[in-house]
């Protein structure tokens, strides 16, 4: 094989990696969107039992089992029943916005610190689920929604009335 064979190939395998690259950040943010929005959503949808009413399970556990573990003391959760309300909401609402890629860095921002909380209530699980959540949490925060998103199609709106304003 000669020179200019060579640098054909090395040429093609360049050209295959900056596909597979621009191919991975396309699809990559919706992937991340998905895999962190799909546990809370699942565990959103556990904590009714009809619209707009917690089940009991939901505001047994905030009232009598989670409770804040700190320095080895454990401290009842202030104002449960509120806590629980917002928790079921958060849960559904957040997971939602990042399915449509919808205010998604606000929406990563809320499960992370969700996701910040819950080692102090159960402490046991930042090393199998809590760990990963905060990573891809933090990626969307700093990279966005991706192409595939209501974000990208509001900010290309923006855009294309910045270029033509009315008049």
């Amino acid at each position: 094989m000669n020179i200019l064979q060579k640098s054909k190939h090395i040429t093609a395998a360049r050209d295959l990696c900056i596909r597979l690259s621009n191919a991975a950040a396309f699809i990559a943010p919706l992937l991340l969107r998905i895999a962190l929005a799909l546990p809370f959503f699942r565990s959103g949808l556990t904590r009714w039992d009809g619209f707009l009413s917690l089940s009991e399970g939901q505001q047994f556990l905030f009232q009598e089992q989670f409770k804040i573990h700190i320095l080895g003391s454990q401290y009842t959760l202030p104002y449960p029943d509120a806590m629980a309300y917002v928790v079921a909401v958060l849960e559904i609402l957040l997971p939602m916005l990042l399915f449509l890629g919808l205010a998604t860095r606000v929406a990563a921002a809320g499960l992370l610190a969700m996701t910040c909380v819950i080692p102090l209530v159960v402490p046991d699980g930042w090393a199998n689920f809590h760990l990963y959540w905060a990573s891809i949490s933090t990626t969307l925060i700093a990279f966005g929604s991706g192409p595939l998103s209501v974000d990208k199609l509001i900010e290309a709106g923006i855009k294309d009335h910045n270029r033509f304003p009315a008049n």
